[in-house]
């Protein structure tokens, strides 16, 4: 059984001689099998996704670590669900300045959920949330890190991802994109009073983080132009990076943000965000950069993590396209690259497509 560990931490911290490391993520392809019952193709059946890795020899992104981050409210609130139908489950929290609930439907094509009644719907609830914000507090479960370790760790570096700042927590998490824009127009004030307090909240979680064992820590921000324009992410993101990346690089962590949506809007500012790495850039013929593009933006200083539009591993394109793409990579960004796919192995990938790139990274690596 191989041990990534090594070489992926090798690889982010400069230490690899300009190796690389190839982490293509099947857990979505892996999840909508699993949600349709489906058998995985011949020669991997039956395999957990722990196993498919290992049968397949590639390397994973060991978000599974995000489970060590515990958040704990304070004693006055209390938390619970109930389930409004067979697709429906309200979740509810009361706290002494109210009760703020959500309601999430499942999806009938596949394992994930989306919320159809928001957290955050008005001025009332940014007060609440508030008050949940600022009087939160984090620990580490060393238990969990050890047992992950033991279970997984030799597919790669433990890694973890921190909860997104104001306009993304807003956007994915809290209220939604037409509501969270609704009430930066009716009650800006309100909204910044909130933005203040989730921010000095994310404070006392940065100091477990910096304090804990994992060396490799992610901004899972799902970032888009289309909807976060650049002039809100100068001004309230940015800001965000700069004050996490302080901390957290006092503490030498590894630090990468989650770009996955349309980002040439945002590329100028990569070099100002205090990031190590960025992950997901997606190029065409998915997204809306070349790797060029995304090779001027990130400079030698800053390390691509994944690269290869997930578009490429469908047998709708051209094998060739696929290998093309692999070899730009690793040239350009030889010596800062964790390559792996931007940002999902699709669900109707080919996994013989992960064989050959995989081939082409040990050939590679063979070289230096």
């Amino acid at each position: 059984m191989k041990n990534f560990q090594p070489l992926n931490r090798d690889v982010l911290f400069g230490k690899a001689g300009g190796k690389t490391i190839f982490q293509p993520r099947i857990d979505c392809w892996y999840d909508d099998r699993a949600y349709r019952n489906e058998p995985l193709p011949a020669g991997y059946e039956g395999m957990s996704r722990k196993e498919l890795y290992e049968a397949l020899q590639v390397s994973a992104r060991l978000y599974e670590f995000n489970a060590c981050l515990e958040r704990r409210f304070p004693d006055d609130v209390k938390q619970y669900s109930r389930a409004l139908n067979e697709r429906q489950t309200e979740f509810i929290i009361e706290t002494p300045l109210g009760t703020v609930n959500t309601i999430y439907s499942r999806n009938t094509s596949n394992a994930g959920q989306m919320p159809t009644k928001w957290w955050i719907e008005d001025e009332k609830d940014l007060a609440i949330w508030g008050y949940l914000e600022e009087n939160s507090e984090y620990s580490f479960n060393m238990d969990t890190y050890n047992r992950l370790q033991q279970e997984i760790g030799h597919l790669g570096i433990p890694t973890m991802f921190l909860p997104r700042p104001n306009f993304q927590h807003m956007f994915i998490e809290a209220c939604g994109v037409e509501n969270t824009y609704y009430l930066q127009a009716d009650s800006p004030d309100e909204l910044e009073a909130y933005f203040a307090a989730h921010s000095r909240g994310h404070d006392k979680m940065l100091k477990v983080v910096a304090d804990c064992p994992i060396e490799c820590i992610n901004y899972g921000d799902n970032l888009h132009c289309g909807i976060l324009p650049p002039y809100l992410f100068e001004k309230y993101i940015i800001p965000e990076y700069q004050k996490r990346g302080e901390v957290l690089h006092k503490a030498g962590k590894f630090i990468h943000s989650h770009w996955d949506g349309d980002v040439a809007g945002f590329l100028p500012y990569a070099k100002t965000c205090h990031l190590d790495g960025i992950e997901a850039i997606t190029p065409k013929p998915q997204g809306d950069v070349t790797v060029e593009q995304m090779k001027e933006a990130l400079g030698d200083e800053i390390y691509l993590i994944d690269g290869l539009a997930a578009v490429l591993f469908s047998d709708i394109y051209p094998i060739e396209m696929l290998k093309e793409q692999t070899t730009q990579l690793l040239n350009l960004f030889e010596g800062q690259l964790v390559l792996g796919i931007s940002d999902e192995f699709p669900s109707d990938g080919n996994l013989e497509r992960i064989k050959i790139v995989r081939d082409m990274v040990e050939d590679w690596n063979a070289k230096h």
